[in-house]
């Protein structure tokens, strides 16, 4: 099983261009690459995903146990040639103080050898103490290469060449010339996710063009295949045999934040998916549920707000007591507008709130939460009501005008709607900032199609637990 950590020094080095660069050039050479991501995040793995042509999967040590990384990263690798991690952060940057949720601490979980990205601007033979630092400070990481980034041409290149090459015994294994053209629109939140951007595929292919001869890909397939083999036993998936459940799920220009494993886990504890464009689509498809995921509202407000038709079906379904599950996005688009600037759109409205952008985030990073009584999945009629769980958020918005509501959670850690509570309850519907993840720490996948079965045999469905006022 090869595989290689990409990793930096410190953030904006250039890892995700260059791993978006090696994930499509391999793919172009008909390698089966796997590509993963360290850390909460939607937008690189979107990219990846489409470079790759597989899902990208997240490895996290927050939501997830060693345990679980290390099932997860086997399961999906197991039939590739080459698995590529894309680290986040710098290589030993951690929430803990002594690295135990570093870059480092993953490579060292996975026996997987560091290839290292350097962002060059501005120095020359001082890359090579850089890099021995990097080498050095933890013996049990594997260092096993470099990528030279932003180059300023050949002169430079030639004096970084020699100090790696006089200082280090590290492989060069790329030389990375500054180029305007190996970058990808960005926005608050990062890279603009491929699902929305314009001619994504055409971006991709301009990158691989740019740095397909300036990579050693021969290099970096010898040093994945120098990787220690990752065993693991497969994860148990759940039974289907109570019967399938249709679920509705937005998949669009402004819901895309879905992570891929999640939905395999919604698949196979017994829910079909059904695709439906909140932009376009007039009616809502057949279903038994509906799941809004996380994404851009704002950046498509007029189009949401223009399509009334839909968005008077999922008040109504919502009213009258569909299972409903929103995040982030999702949360945004069922209040009564989004406001951005001196704009401002009307939304589904069964959320008594408005959604206003800010030029900062508002909640950013790690959360805990604890489960109230008034979550309206199974927490409560299987004792697990108390429940804590870690999971993240990331939005630039917040919520004003919102009337008195019921919490499905108090934030342990965390921003969420008020700073105390997350998870706005109303009949069958929870709508958090908070973004979920289904895992060891708390199956949500597994209790929302549960609940959903539940609602569906008539024996779940709740009554509402708050007013929807002054809508």
């Amino acid at each position: 099983m090869a595989h290689i950590l990409i990793a930096a020094p410190h953030k904006s080095s250039g890892k995700t261009t260059i791993t978006l660069g090696l994930c499509a050039a391999l793919a172009h050479r008909n390698y089966r690459v796997q590509a993963f991501k360290k850390g909460p995040d939607y937008i690189d793995p979107m990219w990846l995903a489409r470079a790759s042509g597989r899902p990208c999967y997240n490895l996290d040590f927050h939501t997830q146990s060693d345990a679980e990384i290390r099932a997860t990263f086997a399961r999906a690798s197991s039939d590739t040639d080459l698995a590529l991690i894309e680290g986040n952060m710098g290589m030993f940057d951690s929430v803990d103080p002594d690295g135990a949720s570093s870059n480092a601490a993953l490579a060292v979980l996975l026996g997987a050898p560091v290839v290292l990205v350097v962002n060059t601007q501005g120095m020359n033979r001082s890359i090579a103490p850089l890099i021995l630092g990097f080498q050095h400070f933890d013996p049990t990481v594997r260092v096993a290469g470099v990528i030279l980034n932003n180059v300023a041409g050949r002169r430079h290149e030639t004096k970084l060449r020699s100090a790696v090459e006089r200082y280090t015994d590290l492989p060069v294994l790329g030389l990375i010339h500054r180029n305007p053209e190996l970058t990808i629109d960005e926005r608050h939140l990062g890279l603009v996710p491929s699902n929305e951007a314009d001619q994504a595929d055409w971006a991709i292919d301009r990158i691989v063009g740019i740095l397909g001869d300036q990579l050693d890909l021969d290099g970096i397939l010898a040093v994945g295949a120098s990787a220690e083999p990752v065993t693991a036993p497969a994860p148990e998936l759940a039974s289907i045999a109570k019967g399938r459940v249709r679920i509705g799920i937005a998949r669009d220009a402004a819901f895309g934040f879905y992570y891929p494993d999640d939905l395999e886990k919604l698949e196979a504890t017994g829910a079909e998916l059904v695709p439906f464009d909140a932009l376009h689509d007039q009616e809502l498809p057949a279903v038994d549920g509906l799941f809004i995921g996380g994404g851009f509202p704002e950046t498509q407000m007029d189009a949401l707000a223009a399509n009334g038709s839909l968005r008077n079906a999922i008040r109504e379904a919502i009213d009258a007591g569909l299972p409903v599950y929103a995040e982030c996005g999702g949360l945004m688009y069922l209040t009564r507008s989004i406001r951005w600037g001196d704009r401002m759109a009307e939304m589904v409205g069964v959320i008594p709130a408005d959604t206003v952008m800010h030029k900062r985030p508002v909640g950013r990073g790690y959360v805990r939460l604890r489960a109230t009584g008034a979550h309206p999945w199974r927490l409560d009629a299987d004792g697990k009501s108390g429940l804590e769980f870690n999971a993240h958020e990331f939005h630039y918005s917040s919520l004003e005008n919102l009337s008195e509501v019921t919490f499905a959670y108090d934030i342990v850690r965390g921003s969420g709607v008020d700073g105390r509570h997350d998870g706005i309850a109303y009949r069958n519907l929870l709508a958090n900032y908070t973004h979920l993840r289904s895992v060891e720490g708390y199956h949500w996948a597994v209790d929302f199609v549960e609940f959903v079965r539940r609602v569906r045999a008539g024996s779940g469905r709740l009554p509402f637990t708050n007013r929807r006022s002054s809508l």
